[in-house]
């Protein structure tokens, strides 16, 4: 197979814990290193979608599963846990809130970023970053696979 359409990917279950989205976090940064990317943002988006993962996607005895993987110039972050009825959500609050911001800061720093239930119990929380200078003036595309997307 070509290099240039090989499909580079990481995947690991993780206990729904602080500990484990930590370990998210480094397994992320460790695995962007070895592929010669750039740890910035996707490092800290993992480390959102990670910590929502162990604190509001917890399921005693279920762990959390990180993916990771790059199709040209996109890597696209999955992190999938089972707790589906637990859809998450833009905060509304004021500002100044000490907690609740993370998924802001996913929109902020992510291309585009959404949600994709199923199969039950599990949801799975997605964002690509673009790895190209010109990543940021691409005009996403819509696929089936969006219906529940969050963010366009």
């Amino acid at each position: 197979m070509n290099q240039e359409t090989a499909i580079r990917n990481f995947t690991v279950l993780l206990s729904p814990t602080p500990l484990g989205a930590r370990l998210a976090r480094l397994l992320t940064a460790d695995q962007l290193r070895t592929w010669g990317l750039p740890l910035d943002p996707a490092e800290h988006i993992v480390a959102e979608l990670a910590a929502n993962a162990a604190t509001h996607g917890r399921v005693p005895g279920r762990d959390f599963r990180l993916t990771l993987y790059v199709v040209g110039n996109t890597l696209r972050i999955e992190v999938t846990d089972t707790r589906g009825d637990h859809m998450p959500k833009l905060p509304q609050g004021a500002p100044d809130t000490e907690s609740g911001r993370g998924l802001l800061l996913v929109e902020a720093l992510a291309h585009r970023w959404g949600v994709a239930t199923g199969p039950y119990p599990r949801k799975t929380v997605w964002a690509e970053v673009g790895l190209g200078v010109h990543m940021r003036q691409h005009v996403p595309l819509v696929h089936e696979s969006d219906a529940h997307r969050v963010h366009p």
